[in-house]
């Protein structure tokens, strides 16, 4: 019999591996990336104290106002600029990107282009 490959252990396996070379600190917060097959969210977190400064997400009534017509990469944008622009207000300009072990390309690279975009630095 053929056994099937567990893309999503594989996904969290590589996820552990990078986060034991980065984590959020009070300066330089992390951005950390979950992407489900609908929705995508974003978090900025602080490692250190283990607490959560500022999420976005699909399902947040701003951007399912703003959602209409527009496509999964499109909306990934939206959510990174809104993720942005709530991180600056909260006084973060620098981040480091966590990627969640998704690949950099897609929905995941349009969200950190949105969120460069909208004044963070990673």
């Amino acid at each position: 019999m053929f056994s099937k490959i567990d893309k999503n252990a594989i996904r969290k396996a590589r996820h552990d591996r990078q986060r034991g070379y980065f984590a959020g600190t009070a300066d330089r917060p992390r951005l950390n990336v979950y992407r489900s097959t609908c929705n995508i969210y974003a978090q900025v977190i602080n490692d250190e104290v283990g607490n959560t400064l500022v999420a976005c997400s699909t399902l947040d009534p701003e951007v399912k106002a703003q959602l209409e017509g527009k496509s999964k990469t499109e909306a990934a944008q939206l959510v990174g600029e809104i993720i942005g622009k709530r991180a600056v207000e909260a006084g973060v300009k620098a981040v480091v990107f966590d990627r969640g072990g998704y690949l950099y390309t897609g929905r995941v690279a349009a969200l950190a282009e949105g969120a460069r975009k909208a004044g963070l630095e990673f």
